[in-house]
């Protein structure tokens, strides 16, 4: 029995976090993946079947695609509240809450009878959704050594490629043998059993100190101040935005010129070709490691670079070409994604951690919404080389941003880039 002195050292000792290699790293690292499964795998499965829901529903390619923005915006929204529930809550409670109300929305999606429950349902569980994006890089920073953040959030990012592209595969595929609403049911089946794996493996959070604060809006209000007041956490916000608009954007309206001529192609091959979201596996998974070890800056200019190459590919008439253009652009944006969100989370005070997180989220999916659907705009107008025209613009700037900002910008305690 250990003596009273080792038992008081013990409960005294502060929290340092998972250890690389320990049972708890590898139970963090595998619920976070599951997590990033349900989460994502539910969030776009409407995406790759968007033409087939236009067809059955008789709207345009926009408006149908407002049933992967109000998911996404409903979800930007509600970031901020998930963050303040989790300061209160505690990161694990608010986690499962997310996941598993999302899970049984999304069992009522595919019962939607026209576009408007349809919407309704999405902005719900999209909403409902936002808990763990929200909080998911702040419980790491908590519960991972720190110089193992960025390997643990690549790997949390590579699950949220994994539920990308399974959920638009597992879609499109059932959608071309039934209707785009057993697609759609089928990923709901799929996002009930990872939540299942989440539920059951994270482990409790030890790094979290619930804070004494009265409740009230001013708190949240000097927290968001703070968050806000530095210019890098800025430039890594407006990351997220640019980035994953204009990568929202190639998913939503892709699909229609392939299912057209010159490609022709049909639904089933179209929802294969998110198979390059395997692509954002590897690259993400990459990004963590030369993070670790090389400069941040250089990783996220760089993986911006390789997704704006991607994107000017997919004009080519040529269907590997095009696939080879899609490959460099999702291995370019999770890339990115991976780098800025992990940055943002260490880069944060530990005070603000969960806002900070929660405003990256917030861009992130707000670009989502906002650009992915205004993209629609000028592939009505123009085609598809209006889009690329668009796309090459966000992530153009998204690079001279973090060049110009993030290589003077930074904090006093911070890391360096």
């Amino acid at each position: 029995m250990p003596s009273v002195e080792r038992v008081t050292e013990l409960r005294t000792t502060p929290w340092t976090g998972h250890p690389l290699g320990s049972s708890g790293y590898r139970r963090v690292v595998v619920a976070l993946f599951a997590a990033g499964v349900a989460t994502f795998a539910q969030l776009y499965s409407v995406q790759a079947v968007l033409p087939a829901l236009a067809g059955d529903l008789a709207v345009d390619p926009s408006r149908a695609a407002l049933g992967v923005s109000v998911a996404t915006g409903a979800l930007a929204v509600g970031v901020v509240g998930w963050s303040a529930l989790a300061d209160r809550v505690g990161r694990v409670p608010a986690m499962v809450a997310s996941v598993v109300a999302a899970s049984v929305l999304g069992l009522a999606v595919p019962l939607a009878p026209g576009l408007g429950g349809l919407l309704l349902l999405r902005a719900l569980q999209g909403a409902a959704l936002g808990g763990l994006p929200a909080v998911a890089m702040a419980y790491l920073a908590e519960e991972v050594r720190s110089s193992q953040v960025a390997q643990a959030a690549a790997a949390y990012v590579a699950g949220t490629t994994i539920g990308g592209l399974s959920g638009r595969v597992v879609s499109s595929a059932v959608a071309d043998l039934t209707s785009w609403r057993w697609g759609v049911g089928a990923v709901a089946a799929l996002g009930v059993a990872a939540t299942v794996v989440f539920c059951v493996l994270v482990p409790r959070a030890r790094g979290f100190a619930g804070r004494r604060r009265a409740p009230g809006e001013a708190n949240l209000v000097r927290r968001l101040s703070a968050a806000l007041a530095d210019p890098g956490l800025l430039v890594l916000y407006a990351q997220g935005l640019l980035l994953m608009g204009a990568f929202v954007t190639v998913y939503n309206y892709l699909g229609f010129r392939l299912l057209a001529a010159p490609f022709s192609l049909s639904q089933t091959v179209v929802g294969l070709l998110f198979v390059t979201y395997l692509a954002g596996t590897a690259s993400s998974t990459l990004a963590g490691r030369l993070a670790g070890r090389s400069s941040r800056l250089r990783v996220l200019v760089g993986s911006g670079a390789v997704f704006a190459v991607g994107c000017l590919l997919t004009l080519a008439a040529s269907l590997p070409v095009v696939v080879a253009g899609l490959v460099l652009l999702t291995a370019g944006f999770f890339a990115a994604h991976a780098t800025a969100s992990g940055w943002t989370g260490a880069r944060a005070r530990p005070e603000v951690r969960a806002q900070a997180s929660a405003l990256y989220t917030f861009g992130y999916y707000l670009g989502s919404s906002v650009l992915g659907w205004l993209g629609g705009a000028f592939y009505g107008a123009a085609g598809w080389g209006a889009v690329v025209a668009f796309v090459t613009a966000l992530a153009a700037v998204a690079v001279l941003l973090a060049g110009l900002v993030l290589r003077r910008a930074r904090p006093a305690g911070s890391m360096a880039a």
